[in-house]
């Protein structure tokens, strides 16, 4: 900002893992260990940032009437409304926002992330890139945690990633992932040393037909459901149209 450069403060000034900026009672962390003899250590707010990580030099400087810490608080889908006006930032929150992350803060650490919420942000960096349409992405379970409309916009990333060229591998057990899936490779029959082989292949429909595939059995009502709401669908845009 203006204000950091009118004091000769750098970029990394605003950094909580270098020296300058950060609190050093803490080291930029927010929190001190208090070591217990009999039980395990705890850790408390720092007394002297009170878990604010920067020191008072750092916190007076404000963007938009808000200092380091309270920016690095925000929630993704806060800080996409805060940097609004600023496009290069705006647009990597969106990103983050598509693959179903709007709820993570802006300073949250790596060590809090789910597996699942990893590879989102993994994810997100990607869309950020120029795309080529010749990448393979594979993703473990990246729907884990997510609540169904987060996982509809996830969906609608993956086959973004799709149209673009793209080959998107993903290892999945939400059947509602899976009904959406171009092709689908079932192994079982049973878990760990009880699976690994394939058991049927094909298009979600294909494999619902598949008698002794548990995934195309459950997959069988799901699609049926499907079905019925996209024939009613029709329907309903065909009495309109003729009214």
């Amino acid at each position: 900002t203006q204000e950091a450069r009118s004091r000769g403060y750098s970029p990394g000034r605003f950094s909580f893992n270098v020296k300058g900026g950060r609190c050093e009672a803490c080291q930029g962390d927010g929190m001190t260990k208090v070591e217990m003899h009999f039980l395990p250590d705890i850790y408390v707010a720092c007394d002297v940032c009170v878990g604010k990580r920067y020191n008072r030099e750092t916190l007076d400087v404000l963007f938009k009437g808000k200092n380091i810490h309270q920016v690095l608080d925000m929630t993704i889908e806060d800080a996409r409304v805060f940097f609004d006006a600023v496009p290069a930032i705006a647009r990597k929150l969106q990103t983050l926002m598509d693959v179903g992350l709007s709820y993570i803060k802006l300073g949250q650490s790596a060590t809090t992330l789910s597996g699942g919420e990893a590879q989102r942000i993994k994810l997100s960096k990607e869309l950020s890139k120029r795309g080529t349409g010749k990448t393979l992405y594979i993703l473990d379970e990246p729907t884990t945690g997510l609540h169904f409309h987060d996982i509809e916009q996830l969906l609608g990333v993956l086959h973004r990633l799709r149209d673009q060229g793209n080959t998107v591998v993903v290892i999945e057990h939400n059947l509602d992932v899976v009904k959406t899936a171009d092709w689908v490779v079932d192994l079982g029959p049973e878990g760990g040393s009880g699976g690994g082989k394939i058991i049927a292949q094909g298009t979600p429909e294909e494999l619902a037909a598949v008698t002794h595939s548990h995934t195309g059995q459950f997959l069988k009502p799901l699609l049926k459901k499907a079905n019925q709401r996209r024939i009613r669908g029709e329907a309903l845009s065909t009495t309109a149209n003729a009214c």
